[in-house]
């Protein structure tokens, strides 16, 4: 904790240097007293910080320091009625204020503002019942603590692929994971959220208790109130094989088309693959996480990477949270950065290409303005991924149609260089889709983006398509003041 303060601490002084403001704009006092009210009104299980103290920084910090704020003060709900009555001194002051779970999201402003930052950290309960078969999780952790809690049970939950990804803003955009291939979407193993509704009401969801909020909480996201706790169905879990794989440039085209024949050609639903095409110290080369859920590979599946020359390589039989822990996922950490997304039908020779053009010809330009770090990550799953839930949620807005997860990441210095590397990664963006297009890949310009990937001016209507009318009509009925518009996220 002292090192992530510190590390906040540094932020946040680099922060003050790059975004002046005038004395007369006190960003950090509480002039209004709001910040007392609520720590006045909470019960002894909840805390109040403001700037200066090491909790404070640590509450508002967030992997990529672009989605940081200075806030009036945090605020560290200990229990859901806690939250209940903090969102209704919000609603009755009109206060702007901001939901954090882990913090890794890249969109400024969805999980950060200049109001009262509230943290869920407190939230961190990792609860298994074997009857059931389900866990209770709290939202205020991330994927690391849940992995490792269940590790003693042989038992897994559908979760984030690399370490640091909160639980929270996960579940809510949807979640592809590891284990997707095999049983669906996170979303798609809810099976009861607990939620502080905007007037402060603490309830229990599930599909019998109120199948419209049920739905509207898969894939919804934070537009209903917040949630304090899930519950998960769990699944037995064993040792896995697998790892990361690093080439350099020179073997770029081998690992591209071995990625393109695996995406075509493997069906097997515990084999699974991350191709990443990074742009570091001016070159390109390739991240290849590769996983299979059983300690032995089957011959073939995996044939072709391993055959391809390395520049490192730390695959092998290990258990799920090790495995998740291999990539270097906090390589950027502190870095400004964003995310863009654009949904695909399948992974072609064709888009591997502009993807390699792509990645060498913004690299080696935006490195320039401070860019450290330019990356596009292939993400093939089954087809088959979609047909897991039991019943309708809100993203994906139809599961006819397989779209492909697909994620652009760029990572840079300098707050002054904000624009040009959204507008780059918006135009990259654009040429993807118009190359999936040209290919022959029909829909995609208007198909639903990956929330937990969209950039934060996605329109919703398309994130949401023909669900958008039944979640504006949930909103309506739970949130009647609109007490969810004072805060960050994809707004329905």
């Amino acid at each position: 904790m002292l090192a992530y303060a510190v590390l906040a601490i540094v932020h946040y002084t680099f922060f003050l240097s790059t975004h002046a403001h005038s004395a007369a704009e006190p960003r950090v006092v509480d002039s209004d007293g709001i910040c007392s009210q609520i720590e006045n009104a909470i019960s002894s299980a909840s805390d109040v910080y403001y700037f200066g103290e090491l909790s404070y920084f640590k509450d508002i910090g967030h992997w990529a320091s672009s989605s940081s704020q200075l806030s009036l003060c945090s605020v560290e709900p200990g229990t859901a009625q806690d939250v209940g009555i903090i969102l209704g001194i919000l609603g009755t002051t009109q206060t702007p204020f901001a939901v954090k779970g882990g913090g890794h999201t890249a969109n400024p402003g969805f999980s950060s503002t200049n109001g009262v930052q509230i943290s869920m950290s407190r939230f961190s309960e990792v609860t298994y019942d074997a009857q059931s078969q389900t866990v209770v999780i709290g939202t205020g952790i991330t994927w690391d603590d849940v992995y490792a809690a269940l590790a003693p049970h042989n038992v897994n939950v559908v979760g984030g692929r690399v370490s640091g990804v909160g639980v929270a803003g996960f579940t809510l955009g949807g979640g592809y994971s590891w284990l997707s291939n095999q049983y669906g979407m996170t979303v798609d193993t809810v099976t009861a959220f607990e939620l502080v509704k905007p007037d402060g009401a603490v309830v229990t969801v599930t599909e019998s208790s109120d199948a419209d909020l049920f739905f509207a909480l898969r894939g919804g996201m934070n537009n209903f109130g917040i949630v304090t706790r899930f519950t998960l169905k769990t699944f037995p879990q064993g040792q896995v094989w697998g790892g990361l794989i690093t080439y350099v440039a020179h073997h770029v085209d081998d690992v591209t088309k071995a990625a393109a024949t695996f995406s075509a050609t493997v069906t097997d639903p515990k084999a699974s693959i991350i191709t990443t095409y990074n742009f570091v110290l001016g070159s390109i080369g390739i991240s290849q996480l590769l996983f299979y859920d059983g300690p032995t590979v089957p011959d073939g599946i995996f044939d072709d990477f391993l055959a391809i020359p390395h520049f490192t390589k730390n695959v092998k039989t290990r258990d799920f949270l090790d495995l998740v822990k291999t990539p270097p996922s906090d390589i950027t950490i502190g870095q400004r950065g964003i995310f863009h997304t654009v949904p695909l039908l399948e992974i072609t020779p064709a888009i591997l290409e502009a993807v390699v053009n792509e990645t060498m010809f913004w690299g080696s330009r935006l490195s320039l303005l401070s860019g450290n770090f330019i990356s596009y990550q292939v993400e093939p799953f089954l087809p088959g991924v979609l047909s897991h839930a039991s019943s309708p949620s809100a993203y994906p807005p139809s599961r006819s149609v397989m779209y492909l997860p697909f994620n652009v990441y760029y990572a840079w210095t300098f707050s002054f260089s904000d624009s040009k590397f959204h507008d780059t990664i918006r135009a990259s963006v654009q040429h993807l889709t118009n190359v999936a297009v040209a290919e022959g890949q029909s829909g995609v310009e208007t198909a639903s983006p990956y929330p937990n990937y969209a950039m934060y001016d996605t329109p919703v209507t398309r994130i949401y398509g023909e669900n958008l009318g039944r979640l504006q009509s949930v909103k309506a009925r739970v949130d009647p003041s609109n007490i969810m518009r004072l805060t960050g996220g994809f707004k329905v």
